[in-house]
């Protein structure tokens, strides 16, 4: 059977991962690549496989780059599946999807999707998992507009937060198979992104313009954990000994210490902001 979604990949510059991404999406009824004007051959190994691309270029203003898709993008499907180019979705993941829709629609208008940290080519089973909504009705969901338009470090897309809800009624699901996440290719590249990511974050502690989460309790962790001193440290031993990371051996190791210094960096950034005032 067909899946009935559209699935969407943002790009700009991943031709050393797109191909992987591409070839995992076998089965989804439509595959568009969203790409703002790559120099590599993103674009060319996209259409070679058979994806419609799409060309973007930010104006500096929202609708950022997701929302944009939903908002312009002529699709064959209301069901969008965003997937990032560095992700490779699960068999599994394929396979729970489909069954999802094999009934019509399915009953919640957004579902999270865990993506487990591909770290130095080995699958972190344990520790930190990422959370995201990336399956998700365009007509009853959309991502908020947050004053960030000034903050460096996310540019054309979106940030670390959720799309919600168009209404109170809307429910949120939750899909049981993973989606991998090779997050780290390449330290150097890992660091300079992050880095980024950082300065961004900083702003958005600074300025208190995070969008709530549509998840309550999720909301609520995430806000007591941006006031937290020594984020660094709280991170490492929330993924590493409470999550377990430790079984992961040594990339459960580095990739705990990697996050705590990606927190030291956000501290750092907010240190600087405060000198700044």
């Amino acid at each position: 059977m067909t899946i009935p979604v559209s699935v969407i990949v943002t790009t700009k510059n991943e031709a050393a991962a797109i191909g992987a991404c591409l070839c995992a999406l076998a089965g989804f009824d439509e595959i568009v690549v969203v790409d703002s004007f790559s120099a590599d051959e993103t674009a060319v190994i996209s259409e070679r496989q058979g994806a419609l691309v799409v060309p973007f270029a930010w104006n500096g203003r929202y609708p950022k780059k997701r929302q944009w898709c939903l908002d312009t993008l002529t699709l064959r499907h209301d069901w969008v599946f965003f997937v990032d180019a560095d992700e490779v979705i699960t068999p599994d993941l394929r396979a729970e999807i489909a069954v999802l829709f094999e009934n019509g629609s399915p009953s919640h208008v957004g579902y999270f999707v865990t993506g487990l940290y591909v770290w130095k080519e080995k699958i972190l089973r344990y520790g930190l998992h990422n959370a995201k909504i990336a399956l998700l009705d365009r007509r009853q969901m959309a991502f908020p507009v947050v004053d960030d338009l000034d903050i460096p470090g996310m540019g054309e897309m979106e940030g670390h937060y959720q799309p919600v809800p168009k209404t109170p009624i809307g429910t949120i699901g939750r899909l049981r198979a993973p989606i991998l996440h090779r997050a780290c290719v390449d330290r150097k590249a890992w660091i300079a992104r992050h880095e980024r990511y950082a300065r961004w974050e900083a702003g958005m502690n600074h300025r208190r313009t995070w969008p709530k989460d549509p998840v309550p309790v999720r909301n609520g962790l995430k806000t007591i954990f941006r006031k937290l001193p020594g984020r660094g440290v709280v991170s490492f031993i929330h993924g590493y000994v409470w999550k377990r990371g430790f079984v992961d051996g040594w990339a459960g190791f580095d990739f705990a210490c990697a996050r705590a210094g990606y927190y030291r960096a956000i501290a750092r950034e907010e240190r600087r902001a405060r000198k700044a005032q």
